[in-house]
């Protein structure tokens, strides 16, 4: 079940689904880049305004799961208006600047993104664009990432799927709020 917060912005109300923290893993490959897993942490939030905050930061994974080195770290805000057409501000760490545009689909809680417009500094890599698919997919966030360079043409080179982090401090609350006999539950 996805909770609204009272002070989110109604104009957010459709994108709630994505509020939160999330962890998860994925695997990265891309002509001229190798292949990899790596592991990812991305939060949405929100102020009361009518956008979405969001931060991401990932890292490549040896085969034992544990951090090799950073990936990539993105911020951006989420916005959404009343024809279900989004759009999103990204800066990456990798000296990228990005608007990209989209549409929540109908009836399900998936949003289907390409970049619009992208500012590269001098020392950023090549890049010309990229599609980004995301989706609640029972109780799980997944999304997959596409990217085209000059040489390269739009191919997937990310995917992802990531769980929800559950804040201990709801779940005491939610605990709290069993009956007196509510210990009996759990033996």
């Amino acid at each position: 079940m996805i909770e609204i917060p009272s002070d989110l912005h109604p104009d957010l109300v459709p994108l709630a689904f994505l509020l939160g923290n999330w962890t998860g893993a994925g695997v990265a490959e891309f002509p001229g880049e190798g292949k990899c897993n790596f592991g990812q942490e991305v939060g949405f939030g929100h102020d009361g305004r009518d956008f979405l905050t969001y931060v991401s930061h990932s890292w490549e994974l040896d085969a034992d799961g544990k951090k090799v080195r950073p990936l990539e770290s993105e911020t951006g805000y989420w916005r959404i208006d009343k024809d279900r057409k989004v759009e999103v501000v990204m800066i990456r760490d990798q000296g990228v600047a990005e608007v990209w545009y989209g549409e929540l689909a109908d009836q399900k809680p998936q949003i289907d993104l390409a970049t619009d417009a992208i500012a590269r500094t001098a020392s950023a890599g090549e890049y010309s664009g990229g599609k980004r698919l995301y989706g609640y997919v029972n109780g799980d966030l997944m999304w997959v990432g596409e990217k085209a360079t000059p040489e390269v043409p739009l191919r997937p080179y990310m995917s992802a799927h990531l769980k929800k982090v559950v804040d201990p401090k709801e779940w005491a609350k939610d605990v709290a709020d069993l009956p007196d006999d509510g210990i009996a539950f759990f033996k």
